[in-house]
Formats: C-alpha cells, sequence, structure tokens
C-alpha cells in the first residue's frame, strides 16, 4: 500500500515516530477484537522531506509493505454484503483476493496522510480525536462466529472561528463526504445530528454568549456550514462486518449459487479499528478547509 500527499507547507517538523505511534493504532492484530492479521505497518517515507526532517513544499510519497496475506482464503464469488458484484459489473473484472480496493487494507493510507498533515495541525492549536461507542456485545459476536455494529465519536478542539466554505465545502458536508468513505459507514451525523428531527426548536437553540461562545452545542460547532469556534463533534455509525465465520450462501460468477466456508481473519467489529481512521480523515479535511480559509 502507498500514496503521496500533496499540499502541505514547507518547513513543517515531522516526526516519523509520532508518524508510526499513529499508524500502530490502526494495526491488525493488536487488539483481541480485532482481526488476527499479523502486519507491521511500518511506514517508509519516500519523498518530501529532508533529512533533518522538515517537509520540503513537494509532495510526500509512502509505502507501507503488506507482510501477512493468505490469497488461498478468498474465492471468486459474490459475496453477501460485500462490494465483490458492483465492482465485477462496473469493471469487468474484479481482484477477489483480498477484496480489492474495496478492502479496508487501503485505509492505512489515509491513516499515513491524516498522521503527516496532523504533524502541522498541532502547530496551530488544534486536535482532533475519537472513541469508540460498543453497541452490540463484540465477545458475544465473537463466540458466535458472527459480528456486530458500532459508533465512533469525533471531537475536533481548537478550530478557529471560519473554517469551511459556505455551499459545496460546507465543514459538515466534507467531514460527512470523508466519513462516508470509509468502508462499512452507512451514516453520519453532525452535533445532535438525527436527535433534532424529533424535537422542537427552542430546545436546540444554541444561545450565544457575549464573548462569543455557545451555551450548548446541539449545532456540533458548525452554522452555515462555517465552525463557529465551539468543539466540532460529529459521529459514524459502521454496519456489522460483511464477512462472518458462519457458512454464507453466494453466488459464483457465472450465476451458480454457492457456499461460502467460514474461513478468512476478519473484524468481528470494524468500528474498534476505524477510530483512527476516523481521526485521520478529519485531520485531512480540516487541513484542507484550513488551506482554503
Amino acid at each position: 500500500m502507498g500514496g503521496v500527499l500533496d499540499g502541505l507547507p514547507s518547513r513543517v517538523k515531522i516526526d516519523p515516530e509520532s508518524v508510526q505511534a499513529f499508524v500502530d493504532r490502526r494495526r491488525p492484530g493488536v487488539d483481541p477484537h480485532t482481526s488476527p492479521r499479523r502486519e507491521s505497518d511500518r511506514v517508509e517515507l519516500l519523498s518530501g522531506i529532508s533529512r533533518d526532517g522538515l517537509t520540503l513544499g513537494s509532495p510526500i510519497g509512502f509505502i507501507i509493505r503488506n507482510t501477512d496475506t493468505r490469497s488461498q482464503d478468498y474465492q471468486e464469488v459474490f459475496r453477501p454484503n460485500h462490494a465483490d458484484y458492483t465492482y465485477y459489473k462496473k469493471y469487468g473484472i474484479h481482484e477477489f483476493a483480498g477484496g480489492g480496493r474495496a478492502s479496508a487494507r487501503e485505509t492505512v493510507n489515509w491513516v499515513v496522510a491524516g498522521a503527516l498533515c496532523r504533524e502541522w495541525l498541532k502547530t496551530m492549536g488544534i486536535e482532533v480525536s475519537a472513541y469508540f461507542e460498543e453497541c452490540n456485545s463484540v465477545e458475544e459476536a465473537m463466540q458466535k462466529g458472527d459480528s456486530t455494529g458500532g459508533i465512533v465519536h469525533g471531537v475536533i478542539n481548537g478550530l478557529p472561528v471560519g473554517i469551511g466554505e459556505p455551499v459545496f465545502d460546507k465543514l459538515h458536508a466534507r467531514l460527512g463526504y470523508a466519513m462516508m468513505s470509509i468502508p462499512a459507514a452507512k451514516g453520519f451525523d453532525i452535533g445532535f445530528g438525527a436527535g433534532m428531527a424529533s424535537m422542537f426548536g427552542s430546545e436546540v437553540m444554541d444561545v450565544m454568549n457575549p464573548d462569543g461562545t455557545f451555551r450548548s452545542n446541539y449545532s456540533g460547532g458548525v452554522l452555515g456550514g462555517i465552525s463557529n469556534g465551539m468543539p466540532v463533534e460529529f459521529s459514524v455509525f459502521f454496519k456489522p462486518t460483511s464477512s462472518i465465520m458462519q457458512p454464507r450462501p453466494g453466488v459464483t460468477p457465472d450465476g451458480k449459487p454457492c457456499v461460502i466456508p467460514p474461513k478468512g481473519r476478519h473484524d468481528p467489529c470494524v468500528a474498534i479499528r476505524a477510530v483512527p481512521v476516523v481521526e485521520a480523515l478529519a485531520w485531512l479535511v480540516i487541513a484542507d478547509l484550513v488551506r482554503m480559509r
């Protein structure tokens, strides 16, 4: 896996150990409730950074080598709730071994890029954090060979007033666009989100104080698509992992029904390892919008 990050200004100090520590949070095989796949996920920075660790203003290239692959765990079949069928119909070909570009493995690139943006934005006092909110028991899902969904809640602190654009590049629109690009993401809320649909306007007013702060934050730190100085709060909702350790019905590319055996190495809850991915994409979105300001 690898990528190229363009747009970071020059002379930003990059700490490779800090970047690696951020990427390690996503790494499989660390938490007992995640995939047992063992990947070192060592980040190799290839270009765009000087010998003393400063960005050059040119594109930053990086690579992460796969070391623990098992192509034999995959069959050329259309699996339920996967992208196998849609990819095959769209392109006329699909790399079934590993899931191809539909695999969550690609998110490791995004985490590296987000970690690099983090090095820059932290100098401005901006902080991004996220945490996992469990829905069902992951332990129970593992015992049954099943999977479960989950919610990741994100918070952006230290964002000044004025970040985001008034129409198509609204702050929450850009965040939602990014978060809904994560594999298995099925919903996005900003602030009190969907809960506001069943409330009265008098209940969700974020009344302003004379000093420019607000008495509440139902709007999640965004008004008119632009940050208002309050913490930007959002939630991302993830479906249960599509691959489970139970026999599943499938269809072959020539249209024959089949049974997919319960094998492979899968996350019983993808939302757990999605936490650093959510943070990384938030760092990337904020970096883009700060440069547009």
